[in-house]
């Protein structure tokens, strides 16, 4: 177990230091942190959080997250194998750039908020291998347990979905991610992301949540799967994609998905 006050302010720390941040991921995550001097103030669990069973305090006897899938099952699914109660405190980590509810409020910082806590996992395991790289990501990942990282994953996982701040009825967007594009055997958004963006099934939790993130984070994302510069997405199915479109596309593309 780490000491949670100890790495935030060393997090702190280096985000001062440091004057540019680039771009990070999926749903996975970042640009540069808005560094603060005081740290959040621990408030009371949400009422969400508070709503997972504590028969061993796991995340897997959550009983009912609203917004998050509706059932016990799917909110034990979506939250992964950590404890959303006791990741509510580590996430203190996490919160001053993703916000206190994952809700960050820089475009290209990403919204984790309702985010499988698998996919959050992995995101920073690949920042732990340099599979992704970012100076304060990688710097963060270094310092969490595998414990830590699922209980954060699943405070966080457990908030309720992600939203799009207003609808977009781009038609280019729409029709990419509805239909795709046959003749480019290009697959619809939603076959893998599901119908608005939310997710398959989070019994199969492979590919993320993106309906309602961030349009700039999203559109980031997409170049750099065109341009090679990130390659984690399962077969590299996101990197065949993108390269068959146009960066205006995807820029229509992440329009329409910041809206779902």
């Amino acid at each position: 177990m780490f000491h949670i006050r100890s790495i935030f302010s060393a997090c702190l720390a280096l985000a001062v230091l440091l004057t540019s941040a680039a771009v990070f991921a999926e749903v996975d995550i970042t640009a540069s942190p808005k560094s603060s001097s005081k740290k959040p103030a621990k408030k009371q669990a949400p009422e969400q959080i508070k709503k997972a069973a504590d028969t061993g305090g796991n995340a897997a006897q959550v009983k009912n997250v609203a917004d998050t899938g509706g059932t016990a099952d799917e909110a034990k699914l979506r939250a992964g194998p950590g404890d959303p109660v006791i990741g509510q405190e580590k996430a203190e980590l996490c919160m001053g750039c993703h916000g206190e509810d994952g809700n960050s409020s820089d475009p290209l910082i990403p919204k984790l908020s309702g985010q499988y806590g698998v996919h959050i996992a992995k995101q920073v395991r690949n920042y732990q291998s340099s599979y992704r790289t970012h100076q304060i990501m990688g710097a963060v990942a270094a310092a969490v347990t595998d414990e830590d990282l699922a209980d954060i994953s699943a405070y966080f996982a457990v908030q309720p979905l992600m939203k799009g701040a207003s609808p977009s009825d781009n038609p280019i967007g729409k029709n990419l991610f509805e239909k795709g594009d046959l003749s480019r055997m290009t697959v619809p958004c939603g076959n893998c992301h599901g119908a608005t963006g939310k997710g398959q099934n989070p019994r199969n939790p492979v590919f993320p949540v993106i309906g309602g993130q961030h349009k700039d984070y999203l559109l980031a994302q997409l170049l750099i799967f065109k341009k090679g510069e990130r390659n984690n997405s399962p077969g590299g199915i996101m990197n065949i994609t993108v390269q068959r479109l146009s960066d205006a596309e995807l820029e229509a593309l992440a329009e329409y998905v910041a809206g779902l």
